[in-house]
This record gives C-alpha cells, sequence and structure tokens, in this order.
C-alpha cells in the first residue's frame, strides 16, 4: 500500500504529483527544485544556492517519512546547463556522510520556474 508524504517544509507540488510517496520500506521524493517554501519563490540566483535549495527541500520531506539523506539510494539531477556540473557537484557531496547514493545527471532544455537544477532522490527507511 502507498503513503502519501507531505511536509509543509518542503514546497507545495505545483502540479498533479505528491511531494513524495512511501512503498513499504521505500521512499520515492519528486524532483525537488530550489524553491524556497517559506515565499514560494527561487530566490537563489547561482548554481551552488539552488543546489543546497533543492536538498534542503529534500531533507525536509526525507524527515517527514522519518528518514534522512544517509538512507538515499539513488539520486537524479538535472540541469539547465552541463556547464554548471563541477559547482552542483561541490554541493552535492557535502550532503552525504557516508558512502555516496548511486547517481545519473542530465542537462535538459529547461525545468520548471527557470530553475538551474532539480534533483529527486529515492530512498530506505
Amino acid at each position: 500500500m502507498k503513503k502519501v508524504i507531505k511536509t509543509v517544509k518542503a514546497p507545495a507540488a505545483i502540479g498533479p504529483y505528491s511531494q513524495a510517496i512511501q512503498v513499504s520500506d521505500m521512499l520515492f521524493v519528486s524532483g525537488q527544485l530550489p524553491i524556497n517554501p517559506a515565499t514560494g519563490n527561487i530566490e537563489a540566483t547561482d548554481i551552488k544556492g539552488q543546489t543546497q535549495q533543492a536538498f534542503d527541500n529534500i531533507k525536509a520531506i526525507l524527515e517527514a517519512a522519518n528518514t534522512n539523506l544517509d538512507n538515499v539510494v539513488k539520486s537524479t539531477v538535472l540541469l539547465a546547463d552541463m556547464s554548471l556540473f563541477a559547482e552542483m557537484n561541490d554541493v552535492y557531496a557535502k550532503q552525504f556522510s557516508g558512502n555516496f547514493p548511486a547517481r545519473s545527471a542530465f542537462a535538459v532544455k529547461a525545468l520548471p520556474k527557470g530553475a538551474l537544477v532539480e534533483i529527486e532522490v529515492i530512498a530506505l527507511r
């Protein structure tokens, strides 16, 4: 049975999807844009700030599901431009304290709201 995970500490879904879905001991977190949940806006203008905000949103959702970044097994990073990869990667690496999860990273033509990055994760509970 699936359970919807929702928190006000991360941006509300901007479409017909859930922040996260829990199925058994797996948590599937929807792609998180660098939106500040307090304002509903993308405030950071650079890739490092936007990557950190996306991770702050992910952490809030993981916390709402009683898990954390240590339990992330897979991540997917979408970038508006692959030239931003190294700077994104600097922030990404600092988010994890143990072994890194499996990861895919792609450049896409555009992201919602003009974001530079979107990150989704799959985690264990």
